[in-house]
């Protein structure tokens, strides 16, 4: 039998072969995961909304792949959300969610197209870690946030397992450029025993 892509997912890659992958995932992406309780879209959406005292602000999906971030944020109330990632084929599918403002295509080793300064708040929904984005993202986003803005992100356990990735988090807080406002480690996909850590950070 051959992998699934969630079996794939993981393995390290250049940016062009994960586009690839996820381009090919993204017609069968949701129902992968959410067929493993895929629960850190909600997680992340339910902690932002605990910090965030006007949710009617634009906040950005980076990394939003099929859209599944971007419905759990709208349901969690936030009400004008921009969408971005390398994959077409996934946005697409983010498109037909119907809950995105707008939707753009990004170059994973190119500048952002966005004013990340704009936003009330940034959500990195399983972007950042094995097979995926590498910790440089986490500061192109904390360089480019305003000041009082938020940062919601996750790690799953396979990201948690490379110690860099923490500590990079922990160089920003230590400075004091930002502050830890949310840290808690719960469910990601619970059909493949697989937690994941959530936090909330407010820019300094």
């Amino acid at each position: 039998m051959g992998k699934s892509f969630l079996d794939k997912a993981y393995a390290a890659r250049d940016a062009a072969s994960t586009r690839r992958l996820y381009d090919d995932w993204a017609e069968s992406y949701d129902s992968e995961v959410t067929g493993q309780g895929y629960a850190t879209p909600a997680r992340c959406a339910e902690a932002l909304a605990r910090f965030s005292t006007d949710r009617t602000r634009p906040i950005l999906d980076f990394g939003c792949g099929t859209g599944l971030s971007g419905k759990a944020l709208a349901e969690a109330g936030f009400t004008t959300i921009d969408g971005c990632d390398p994959s077409p084929d996934m946005l697409k599918e983010a498109e037909a969610k119907g809950v995105y403002r707008t939707l753009t295509p990004i170059d994973a080793d190119g500048a952002l197209p966005h004013d990340l300064s704009s936003y009330a708040a940034i959500a990195a929904i399983g972007v950042i870690g094995a097979g995926a984005a590498p910790i440089s993202v986490f500061d192109t986003l904390m360089r480019g946030l305003a000041r009082d803005a938020l940062l919601v992100f996750s790690f799953n356990d396979h990201a948690l397992a490379e110690k860099q990735n923490e500590g990079r988090v922990s160089e920003w807080l230590d400075c004091g450029a930002g502050q830890l406002l949310f840290r808690e480690h719960g469910p990601h996909l619970p059909g493949l025993d697989l937690g994941s850590n959530v936090y909330v950070i407010r820019k300094s």
